[in-house]
């Protein structure tokens, strides 16, 4: 069974760092293109960082660049994300997600994790 299950989020205050992993497990993720997307409550699902499957070529949202960094491990099947300089407007249940090799929309989701980031 194809599984994605974030760790790492929590109550940070506003300036602080937290550090999101996604661990994926079922098969190798190791050419699939991996990303972060969040959810702010009442607000839709936005993307946040992705990552192809070499690790080269991140991208970010504008929101989020030059504070974020996204980067994976294919030897562990695990995706990460370092955020630096938190904001409370960065409040939002963060998910994992992977594109399949040969798919054009992210297709396997985690469960998300919560990140607070209070003033």
């Amino acid at each position: 069974q194809v599984q994605l299950v974030e760790s790492g989020g929590g109550l940070v205050q506003a300036g602080g760092s937290l550090r999101l992993s996604c661990a994926a497990s079922g098969r190798t993720f190791r050419r699939d293109a991996m990303a972060w997307f969040r959810q702010a409550p009442g607000k839709e699902r936005e993307f946040v960082a992705a990552i192809s499957w070499s690790g080269g070529r991140p991208y970010y949202a504008d929101s989020v660049k030059g504070r974020f960094t996204i980067s994976r491990d294919n030897a562990k099947n695990t995706v990460y994300l370092q955020m630096n300089s938190l904001k409370p407007e960065d409040t939002a249940v963060y998910y994992c997600a992977v594109r399949t090799l040969g798919i054009t929309s992210y297709n396997i989701w985690g469960q998300g994790t919560q990140v607070t980031v209070s003033s």
